[in-house]
């Protein structure tokens, strides 16, 4: 019964799904294999390494240094033998005619020969001064005739796996240029000195050796040397062997290089494709996650955070991460905006609403009159406001397209001061007041900033023509502008009543509006100062407001700093 409850309660997975998890994973890491090897990044990176590893072992393929110095030994030691059998042949194998001429005794050689080379695999051959052969090693004759002996090869006792390198290396090594430039070995029934160009060479009195290839591709290496007797040549002794040592010296030192070099494959390999794996797999996961935001509607999905891996992925992640949160905040401002635009709007057009559909009941021409003013100081409103927030919409794609140019804030200070002097100081309103560093011939000192003039214009003027609606007509408006550190700082001044306490930071939202008493409702759309803002921050600057004290602590009016990042 305790088991059954245990079944029931779901505690202890079954067989079944054991088998199925286990089916799961094995195919979640195959395909995670196969779609390491469709990486190109992780071909790429395997074709480098793999290319660079394989380059010196095609060139070790050839080994020809080595090879050659193992034939030259070689030919050396049948040399030395040779000399040492001709010295031999010269002092005991030699009769004298009836004519007093010395010659070598055929049956006298052969014995000697077979003496001299038992137990060994070199061949010997001794030709006459006329160039016919005179005996062979690998020559027996007897009563029945000749029987020429050759050595069997070894017993087949190499596996196929092993048969088929063999092969494969063979065929690679016969297409060497080395081999392919020997001159092949033939070997005529009746053999002669002219078959042989060092045994031509040794009868004319000098000592000489060649390489060959034999039909399966074999060394095959031979030195030649004259029997000599008191400077007579007797004949020619010609020592050959076959190169099958010397091949299987470098076949197997071939075949070490060939495993160090499969050992250092595997580790390369292995490597690269962990290599590729902390590349190519971040990186898919850094797409996939970027198409996701892309195709999602919500902020459900989340970039991998690699910030950790301390390298150039790790800065990528982190900056796709911003970069996300950067629109999601994007589409949130433009979501609020466009209700902030919806509500404002809302509010002249209920107004014009309210007074089209009072003036038609009323008779009084002079209500009809007032009725109609107030719908005209609507629209005009209305007007205003769809410029100022069609500028304001516009104002980040043209901030992101313009390039900046070094800007003199003191010159267009002084351009914007003299034209808000022109139109106040002539209606009787406050004064403005400049203060700009010199130089030491008066000049004016270019306070330079790198941005678009015409909309740090802007922002100024704003700044100017806020000062002077809230300035009483004795009162002063006083800019100063100045170099602190690496910014140019420039404050504005007024004799206002200041900013409410709490509204410091809010003065600088979209449509908050706060006017003078005697200023008419509607004639300002409160972006002035959320645009300027916007403005500021895109050059990379601040722009804050706070209120000015006086001696006995009462507010004595506003002022707003601008601090932009110098030139």
């Amino acid at each position: 019964m305790p088991a059954e409850r245990v079944g029931e309660a779901g505690q202890q997975p079954s067989h079944g799904e054991t088998e199925a998890r286990r089916r799961s994973a094995r195919l979640s890491r195959t395909r995670s294999i196969r779609r390491a090897w469709r990486s190109p990044l992780t071909r790429r990176i395997l074709a480098v390494n793999v290319l660079v590893l394989a380059i010196p072992v095609l060139g070790l393929l050839h080994l020809q240094q080595y090879k050659d110095s193992l034939v030259q030994a070689e030919l050396d030691a049948l040399e030395t033998q040779g000399r040492a059998f001709a010295a031999t042949l010269a002092n005991s194998a030699v009769v004298v005619t009836q004519s007093g001429e010395e010659k070598l005794l055929r049956e006298g050689t052969r014995h000697a020969m077979r003496v001299l080379l038992s137990n060994s695999q070199t061949r010997a051959r001794l030709f006459a001064p006329k160039g016919e052969l005179i005996a062979d090693s690998f020559v027996l004759t007897g009563p029945g005739g000749q029987v020429k002996v050759e050595e069997l090869p070894p017993p087949e006792t190499v596996d196929p796996v092993s048969r088929l390198v063999n092969n494969i290396y063979d065929w690679l090594v016969l297409r060497a240029p080395s081999l392919r430039d020997l001159p092949a070995y033939t070997e005529s029934p009746a053999q002669r000195a002219v078959d042989y160009r060092e045994v031509e060479r040794a009868l004319a009195g000098e000592s000489a050796s060649q390489v060959r290839r034999d039909r399966r591709g074999g060394l095959v290496l031979s030195v030649a040397m004259p029997v000599q007797r008191y400077r007579q040549v007797l004949g020619a002794l010609m020592l050959s062997k076959d190169g099958s040592d010397i091949e299987a010296a470098v076949r197997e030192r071939r075949f070490d290089i060939l495993i160090v070099f499969a050992v250092a494959l595997g580790v390369t390999v292995l490597l690269s494709i962990y290599l590729a794996g902390t590349i190519a797999r971040p990186m898919r996961r850094l797409a996939e996650a970027a198409d996701r935001v892309r195709r999602a509607r919500g902020r459900q999905v989340e970039i991998p955070d690699l910030s950790r891996r301390d390298d150039e992925i790790g800065d990528l992640s982190a900056a796709l991460k911003e970069m996300t949160e950067a629109l999601w905040d994007r589409l949130d401002a433009i979501e609020r905006f466009a209700a902030d635009v919806a509500h404002e709007i809302k509010n002249p057009l209920t107004s014009v609403r309210s007074a089209v559909e009072t003036v038609a009941r009323v008779d009084d021409p002079a209500q009809q009159k007032k009725l109609m003013g107030i719908i005209l100081d609507d629209v005009q409103r209305l007007d205003r406001l769809i410029s100022d927030i069609s500028d304001a919409s516009r104002l980040d794609a043209e901030l992101s397209r313009a390039e900046a140019s070094p800007v003199d804030t003191s010159r267009l200070l002084d351009a914007l001061v003299e034209v808000q002097r022109a139109t106040f100081e002539e209606d009787g309103g406050p004064r403005f007041v400049l203060h700009l560093p010199r130089q030491d011939d008066g000049t004016l000192d270019p306070l330079t900033v790198p941005g678009l003039e015409g909309r740090l214009a802007q922002v100024f003027r704003n700044l100017l023509s806020n000062a002077a609606t809230f300035t009483p007509a004795d009162g002063e408006v006083r800019v100063t502008a100045r170099r602190q550190d690496n910014c140019v700082e420039i404050v504005v001044d007024d004799d206002g009543p200041g900013i409410p306490e709490g509204k410091l930071a809010a003065i600088f939202d979209r449509f908050y509006t706060q006017r003078p008493e005697s200023e008419k409702f509607g004639t300002h759309s409160g972006l002035g100062l959320s645009i300027s803002r916007q403005i500021v921050q895109a050059h990379g600057g601040t722009i804050t407001a706070e209120n000015r004290h006086d001696d006995s602590g009462r507010i004595a009016g506003a002022r707003f700093t601008v601090r932009l990042p110098g030139d």
